[in-house]
């Protein structure tokens, strides 16, 4: 949240991901009647993430409650246009989430890697990137690493977590994470790739493992 984006900077860290008001996961882009509150909340919060040093912000699509996929491409474009300027005069880049809509959130539109590239495609900014979460889309498609390299150039951050479940990436899951970590850094990927898990037990080693694991 933007009050707290200056604390890790305290602990010699960087927040990688930042939430700046860009609507709420079930209420968002894909919605016209949100472009002007989500563009209210970018004016404000990304200049303070900039001067934090938050390399980038977060932003979702919206469910769909009926409406069809084309119409909610068309006006996530056109909400995304509305703010690119912000992300791009403050060297902050705008990140439209992709989530499962099996699992965990149903009937959330961005809930696949085609549909996403095609926004971001149609913005055409560098400051407006895909958030790519390794588990949910995993849970969507698989052929992960395909996926992410044919898609890169519209890829800004990752999240990981085990799938099932959101737990560790351990024995308990089924992602190969040293092969996608390997696939995404043959790529020459220069962003984060954030953890995202819920531990099952201690997490401060939970979190060492899941680092050493993604170390390549």
């Amino acid at each position: 949240n933007p009050d707290e984006y200056e604390v890790p900077a305290r602990y010699g860290l960087v927040c990688s991901m930042g939430y700046a008001s860009g609507g709420d996961i079930a209420n968002a882009l894909n919605r016209v009647e949100n472009h002007a509150k989500i563009e209210e909340g970018f004016r404000k919060y990304i200049p303070l993430a900039a001067k934090a040093g938050v390399p980038n912000v977060i932003t979702f699509s919206g469910n769909r409650n009926g409406m069809s996929d084309e119409e909610g491409a068309k006006n996530t474009i056109v909400g995304l246009n509305r703010v690119k300027k912000i992300g791009e005069n403050h060297g902050v880049t705008i990140c439209l989430e992709l989530l499962n809509s099996k699992v965990n959130h149903k009937d959330y539109m961005c809930d696949r890697t085609a549909w996403g590239a095609e926004v971001v495609q149609a913005v055409n900014s560098p400051r407006v990137k895909l958030l790519y979460d390794i588990y949910h889309m995993q849970v969507m498609e698989g052929d992960l690493i395909s996926t992410i390299q044919k898609n890169i150039e519209w890829i800004a951050h990752f999240h990981t977590g085990g799938v099932p479940g959101r737990h560790e990436l351990d024995g308990t899951q089924e992602v190969e994470w040293d092969g996608v970590m390997r696939g995404i850094a043959a790529t020459n990927f220069r962003g984060y790739v954030a953890h995202e898990f819920v531990p099952s037990r201690d997490p401060l080693p939970s979190l060492r493992q899941a680092v050493d694991l993604c170390d390549v």
